[in-house]
């Protein structure tokens, strides 16, 4: 009797019950007994065999929101948790191939004559784009990291810019809220302005590569209360989708079908495409809805080039400084809040793996978030002013941010510290991109240049 009780003990002390989950809180089989020496290494081991994996994956391993970097007896006995409990660990599959941070200015480029408000690389990274107050749209080129083509036609500034998932056109939207569309390859206008918008252009999202290819429509939003969906081979408005009573300030095109919009007047409507019904409507926020993020919208992005990934919640920011996780293929009410920021909130992006939202506010802060629950999980502190934008490498482990302090931020997502920090603009950043490869990040703003920046 004896001898049992002192083996029951000895199970106790050296082992400890764990359940293996995925991101979304399924388990992997049943709770098992792992030894307290465990760490990463042997729970990578027992993941790929329990998914009977051919090839071994990379994972990282998290406890409540926090990855998992020592033996599992270090963290019971740092975080004084009792072996009595069953641990939940949360299994998330890592990219393969790892980003280094960016560290230095590559190039200073001088071309533009205003600010720089938009900055974009193509989808698979070999050429940027920027649209600045200046009314022009550049095109660079980044192996000589000089100017490539000067896009003129706009008579107002160029408030956003983007590239069709397949890399073949750029569409630019304006202040006075013309549409114009270029042929990349010689920095040509394809055709006129696209005219319908009554004022300015807030946002443009192309439909996704895998609903249709070569990439024909894509769907803009305006300060005027209306999206319009345009098809650039017929150069006309297919559908005007109209109801919110102010401001659109920000359109998703999602790989679900769906077009998303946000608004001044509180609410995120959700349409079909072929007709241009209203499908939904998404209610909680007190004040303007910023900013709206779609957990695929890093897939769609580098769809043509990369095929991966499904979920489909979509959070977004807003000025009453909370952001709302949503999952509107299940349900029009919130699935969480998130507060936390002290004042507006800017940007919000998802990471390429769906398993981090980042938000940048006002605040001078930029949150991070669990992206499957809303939970918060870090505050990055280190701007002195307002965060503008924000992007993420591609391997989710590094976020970028560009500041009204005139600086670019690198922060590590793993140990939440500040990895790089990036001065050298003479003014505030208004516009940073990470690019898809990983090799390069573009930032523009204030003080009228492009500035590259490498590893």
């Amino acid at each position: 009797m004896a001898a049992m009780d002192e083996g029951r003990e000895m199970n106790n002390n050296n082992t400890v019950m764990c359940l293996l989950t995925n991101p979304e809180g399924e388990p992997l089989g049943a709770p098992l007994y792992l030894p307290q020496n465990a760490g990463p290494p042997q729970l990578q081991e027992i993941v790929n065999k329990l998914l009977n994996n051919e090839e071994k994956l990379p994972y990282a391993f998290y406890i409540s929101d926090q990855e998992l970097v020592v033996q599992l007896g270090t963290y019971l006995q740092q975080k004084k948790v009792s072996v009595e409990k069953v641990i939940r660990i949360v299994y998330q599959p890592q990219a393969i191939f790892r980003i280094r941070p960016v560290n230095r200015c590559s190039a200073t480029i001088a071309g533009h004559t205003e600010a720089v408000l938009s900055v974009a690389f193509s989808p698979d990274g070999y050429n940027l784009a920027s649209g600045s107050g200046d009314t022009t749209v550049r095109l660079w080129d980044l192996n000589t990291q000089t100017p490539l083509f000067t896009c003129s036609g706009h008579k107002n500034w160029v408030l956003s810019i983007a590239w069709s998932p397949d890399g073949k056109h750029l569409v630019s939207g304006s202040k006075a809220g013309e549409l114009l569309t270029w042929d990349p390859q010689t920095g040509k206008q394809s055709g006129g302005p696209l005219i319908g918008h009554k004022k300015w252009i807030t946002g443009i999202s192309w439909e996704p590569v895998h609903l249709q290819a070569p990439c024909r429509r894509f769907v803009s939003s305006s300060k005027d209360g209306d999206a319009r969906i345009w098809d650039i081979s017929l150069r006309k408005c297919l559908i005007c989708l109209t109801g919110h009573t102010l401001a659109v300030t920000c359109v998703k095109w999602g790989g679900d079908g769906m077009i998303y919009t946000s608004s001044q007047d509180c609410t995120i409507k959700v349409w079909e495409t072929s007709r241009g019904k209203l499908i939904r409507e998404l209610k909680g926020h007190g004040h303007w809805v910023n900013s709206l993020a779609l957990s695929t919208e890093y897939i769609l992005r580098t769809g043509a080039f990369d095929h991966t990934g499904k979920t489909y919640s979509s959070p977004e920011g807003s000025d009453d400084f909370t952001m709302f996780l949503w999952e509107p293929a299940i349900s029009k009410h919130p699935k969480a809040r998130l507060t936390g920021h002290q004042q507006l909130v800017n940007h919000v992006y998802f990471s390429p793996d769906g398993q981090w939202l980042a938000s940048a506010s006002f605040d001078k802060s930029v949150k991070l978030w669990n992206g499957i629950t809303g939970k918060f999980v870090t505050s990055f502190r280190g701007h002195v002013g307002p965060v503008y934008q924000i992007s993420w490498s591609a391997d989710s482990r590094l976020l970028l941010s560009g500041s009204k302090d005139s600086t670019l931020k690198v922060w590590d997502i793993r140990t939440h510290k500040l990895k790089q920090d990036l001065p050298g603009h003479a003014d505030e950043v208004f516009a940073v991109d990470w690019s898809p490869d990983g090799e390069k990040v573009a930032s523009g703003g204030k003080d009228r240049v492009l500035k590259l920046w490498m590893n």
